[in-house]
């Protein structure tokens, strides 16, 4: 599964830096048949929000290794970056050496990584390449101070304050387990060195593994200098390998982003009940209502208003529109429209400005043009409505016929008369009005009425007498 990609960045140079994204392991303890690199974390699969930072970052290039469902994890990820398959999980350690078949002629630095880090910013990356290039390290790594470090490896230091090694939580001594540096397996390391040191590497261990950790302690006994950078914000490097922490580090990404759209000028009036993911955009002075979600790559304008209790999904809302206790799915909505409460947009839909789409509507595949009115109790599918049409309440457009779907044309300054059935394929010209409860199968030209309703049948005292007679015979 080598895929090398012709965007190779000057592969030679001494200044350039490739990201190695280490997502091959099984992960038992997510309990899942999904692989761990792809369950979702605010809007993207979890390994996508490390390549998303490294790009951010201004890495050149990136390599994932895969392993375990690897094509899955290949076609969830997509093809803008490169892959290379660890045939068998033997640790980190061989894990990184598999890039080698892409990387042995390369002269620059590499930056590791493992895969399920969702937290960690370009900040902190930049600062780690950057104090990896100032102090010509041969390897250099983030670390962290944590009260409880359970399952990180340890920092070990000699007397002098410099990395000597890194143990595992596993193989630790009870004095190496009560260190508190730890290790979040976050490196940057001068490429031709970190190829030679897995070469040497044994799997000398409880766990009978190729440890990328091992790596610093062959640098350190040929006397290459190891540097570190310790973080700050430990949540940075908080690693995801259950369900509960996939949980936790998407509450505390959802906090991110919803800080950061309140500082752009954004009113979210209750963040703790509001879901907006991690490449939507928002316009100043947008107000989002409790219970609200904007998901996917959704994009809303300036002066709206979404919620309470909305959800849009990969759609574009425009300047001052009002969406509140409704869905938006896949569609674009223009300037000054108002939709809800309780409206559904699915697929595929286009409202142009001024539409207003009110309680209990329903349209999909259709376009709706500059100040329609659907007010109420209404499905429109596969159709086109021409301007300042008004589309009474109860009106239904039938667009299937049982094997194949037909589109429904309305010209413009239509009126469309209350309970009206348009059955298609239907064109109704522009300035035509239907009268209400007619069921209409035949184009209409403009400016023309259509009317076909059943003609009433009176019966009079019909009623009374059948109360009577229920009455008379009744026991």
């Amino acid at each position: 599964m080598n895929n090398t990609k012709s965007f190779e960045p000057n592969p030679n140079t001494s200044t350039s830096c490739i990201a190695v994204i280490l997502a091959a392991g099984k992960s038992t303890r997510m309990r899942s048949n999904i692989p761990k690199p792809l369950h979702p974390i605010c809007g993207k699969p979890l390994s996508r929000h490390v390549i998303d930072t490294c790009r951010e970052a201004a890495i050149d290039r990136t390599v994932m290794i895969v392993g375990h469902q690897a094509d899955m994890v290949r076609n969830g990820i997509g093809e803008d970056v490169e892959y290379v398959l660890q045939t068998e999980q033997k640790g980190s350690g061989d894990a990184a050496r598999s890039a080698e078949v892409l990387l042995k002629n390369y002269k620059g630095d590499v930056l590791v990584i493992a895969g399920d880090v969702p937290l960690i910013t370009d900040k902190t990356l930049r600062g780690l390449i950057d104090h990896h290039r100032k102090s010509h390290a041969a390897a250099t790594m983030v670390t962290a101070i944590l009260p409880d470090p359970t399952n990180y490896g340890r920092i070990i230091r000699d007397s002098n304050k410099r990395v000597t090694g890194i143990v595992e939580q596993k193989d630790g001594t009870p004095e190496q387990l009560s260190i508190c540096e730890c290790n979040p397996s976050i490196y940057c390391f001068q490429s031709p060195k970190l190829f030679e040191a897995l070469g040497e590497i044994k799997p000398n261990n409880n766990q009978g593994e190729y440890y990328l950790t091992d790596v610093i302690g062959v640098f350190v006994r040929k006397g290459y200098l190891v540097e570190t950078v310790q973080t700050d914000d430990v949540v940075e490097i908080m690693g995801v390998n259950n369900r509960v922490e996939l949980a936790e580090a998407g509450r505390l990404l959802r906090e991110r982003i919803l800080r950061r759209h309140m500082l752009g000028g954004v009113t979210i009036v209750d963040p703790a009940t509001t879901y907006i993911d991690k490449d939507v955009k928002i316009g100043q002075d947008t107000v989002i209502e409790p219970g609200s979600m904007i998901l996917g790559c959704s994009v809303v304008g300036e002066k709206c208003t979404i919620g309470p209790n909305t959800k849009i999904v990969d759609s574009s809302i425009g300047d001052e529109t009002l969406i509140h206790y409704s869905l938006v799915s896949n569609s674009t909505i223009h300037n000054r429209v108002k939709i809800g409460p309780f409206s559904n947009i699915r697929p595929n839909c286009e409202l142009m400005d001024h539409v207003k789409v009110g309680d209990y509507v329903e349209i999909k595949n259709s376009t709706l043009h500059e100040s329609v009115s659907a007010s109420h109790l209404t499905y429109l599918g596969d159709s086109e409505i021409g301007e300042a049409t008004n589309i009474g309440a109860g009106t239904v457009t039938c667009n299937y016929d049982g094997v194949r779907k037909h589109r429904t044309v309305v010209g413009d300054h239509c009126f469309i008369g209350t309970h009206s059935t348009l059955i298609a394929p239907i064109t109704i010209g522009s300035g035509a009005f239907i009268a209400a409860a007619s069921p209409v199968n035949e184009d209409i030209p403009e400016d023309a009425m259509a009317i076909a309703r059943c003609r009433p049948v009176v019966k009079r005292d019909w009623a009374k007498k059948r109360r009577e007679t229920y009455f008379k015979n009744k026991p």
